[in-house]
């Protein structure tokens, strides 16, 4: 049976997200932490790990393909497909032992996401999507909540690590908490924008996320019916993602 070239990309997604998936799991009673943009955004050494396995795994079958990861994996594509690859999103909940944390990994042309996966084996989950084939969780096809209205929202919501970014933040949380049912934060930014795909959540917003953060949640959200869009507020950059309905409602409320 003849395989597309998104299907194929997705098979190796799917193939590797899972063997570092397992590797991660294995969690040594001691990591060796270093911190990156601030004193509580931190790496393991099973972040880079979980990044040395992905891409070496992904350039034995497509050695000509680019890489974009997290913890430094850069190179480029004489291919046309770049990886796009957080090797261990929520490091924090994988540091404290708190479920969420997963595997994100996706593929790129020079239109956009083709395929994106995301494992996280705490939460018994594998999301996946394809561009124009819909997006799936544990092989069930994947529809936002539309129409949903403000006052019936459920918000996956986080923060950037930087402090001083975290009180524009606040701000939007306290004009969207008393008009919403409630929020919930995670602590995985590919999880969050999944959920929305699933609807587990109505919507998510969050600022200062990387381009590893949502390649493959976004596509997962986007695949289910759900709009996410950028946003520059106050020289942060924020990802907003709903249903067509309450991603308007949400834009007017915050004045996005």
């Amino acid at each position: 049976m003849y395989m597309s070239e998104n299907q194929q990309l997705l098979d190796l997604a799917l193939r590797v997200s899972k063997k570092a998936a397992e590797l991660l799991s294995a969690r040594p009673d001691i990591l060796e932490v270093s911190t990156k943009s601030s004193d509580v955004d931190i790496v393991t050494q099973m972040d880079k790990a979980s990044e040395a396995l992905i891409v070496s795994s992904i350039l034995a079958e497509r050695p000509d393909d680019g890489m974009i990861g997290e913890e430094g994996a850069d190179r480029k594509s004489t291919s046309g497909i770049t990886w796009v690859i957080d090797p261990l999103d929520g490091t924090v909940n994988y540091f404290y032992g708190i479920p969420g944390w997963n595997v994100s990994i996706a593929a790129k042309d020079k239109d956009g996401v083709v395929a994106g996966v995301v494992v996280s084996p705490t939460l018994n989950s594998t999301w996946w999507a394809t561009r124009g084939g819909g997006s799936f969780h544990n092989g069930k096809k994947l529809t936002c909540n539309d129409p949903v209205e403000l006052n019936r929202t459920m918000l996956a919501t986080g923060f950037a690590y930087e402090s001083e970014k975290r009180a524009l933040q606040l701000q939007f949380i306290n004009t969207l908490l008393p008009q919403i049912r409630d929020i919930r934060r995670v602590g995985a930014a590919a999880v969050d924008l999944s959920f929305v795909g699933a609807g587990n959540v109505d919507a998510y917003f969050e600022s200062g996320l990387n381009e590893w953060d949502v390649a493959a949640g976004g596509l997962i959200a986007r695949e289910a019916g759900a709009i996410v869009s950028q946003h520059q507020i106050g020289g942060q950059n924020f990802t907003l993602a709903a249903g067509p309905h309450l991603h308007q409602i949400l834009k007017n409320t915050l004045g996005l």
